[in-house]
């Protein structure tokens, strides 16, 4: 699996990400990426492109003070907002294809929602591996396919008419590894034992459908690709096709779909 888009984001941006996207929606997952790793108190854990720390932190509270927690993310925006909220915390600059740390470094290596976005996939569950130490865990989060998604998948068709190839690419990617048979075979490949895989149905929360379309928008690189107009007819679409979601006080509650995979490092 590989993928050509790059997400590189502003400071602004990650406030924005840290801000909408981490309530909204990652730190529902961050618990169960911990759960089905195994995260226990005085293990050493990597969040791999941890964006603003979500799964770091909550890594960090089960750790505890014996433990070690490390956030590594190519993006200096979402660093600077990581070391923001939580300076205790150990936070590198570093691309998955090269990880800076030695082998076997860490007992548990996590990726939340983040392995679709990486150039070349395998290349970096391998790089996963080579940094846990034998017999360690790296456990994964990624969004289901598109067509399993009962509410993003009719904002994203609406987005792309509305937007074309920008908003093709960019929100496209995040459902690039959701077929949760072939994300284990990726997986096997990079020489991983499969231990476990959930499916599970989650919520993104928005206080409207115009807030998930502001959040996906300026949340992302397509905000400095569209015009004005484009943004405001993608706002109004939302309105439309995430009715079915939005409950008597106007709050959204749109399901999201989800799968986490845990598997062993050879050895140990």
């Amino acid at each position: 699996m590989t993928t050509t888009e790059d997400f590189q984001v502003s400071v602004e941006a990650a406030e924005q990400y840290e801000a909408r996207f981490v309530p909204a929606i990652f730190a529902e997952w961050a618990p169960l990426l911990c759960d089905i790793a195994g995260v226990r108190t005085g293990q050493a854990v990597l969040d791999v492109a941890c964006g603003t720390g979500i799964a770091a932190r909550t890594a960090a509270e089960r750790v505890g003070p014996t433990g070690r927690v490390t956030g590594v993310d190519l993006n200096e925006g979402m660093l600077a907002v990581a070391r923001r909220v939580r300076p205790d915390l150990e936070w590198r600059q570093g691309d998955v294809a090269a990880l800076p740390f030695a082998d076997g470094s860490f007992d548990v290596a996590l990726c939340q929602m983040a392995l679709m976005f990486f150039p070349d996939q395998l290349a970096a569950l391998r790089e996963m591996v080579r940094v846990a130490r034998p017999g360690g865990v790296v456990a994964l989060a990624v969004p289901a396919s598109l067509d399993a998604q009962p509410a993003y998948g009719p904002f994203v068709d609406m987005a792309v008419r509305a937007a074309g190839s920008q908003a093709a690419s960019l929100l496209g990617a995040y459902w690039a590894c959701g077929d949760l048979v072939v994300l284990s075979d990726l997986v096997a490949s990079a020489r991983l034992e499969v231990t476990d895989t959930w499916t599970h149905l989650g919520t993104a929360a928005f206080d409207s459908p115009g807030q998930l379309a502001a959040t996906e928008v300026e949340g992302s690189p397509l905000v400095d690709r569209i015009s004005a107009d484009v943004y405001a007819r993608i706002r109004a679409g939302a309105e439309d096709v995430l009715a079915p979601f939005v409950g008597p006080t106007g709050r959204l509650d749109a399901p999201l779909r989800g799968h986490l995979v845990a598997a062993r490092v050879p050895g140990g």
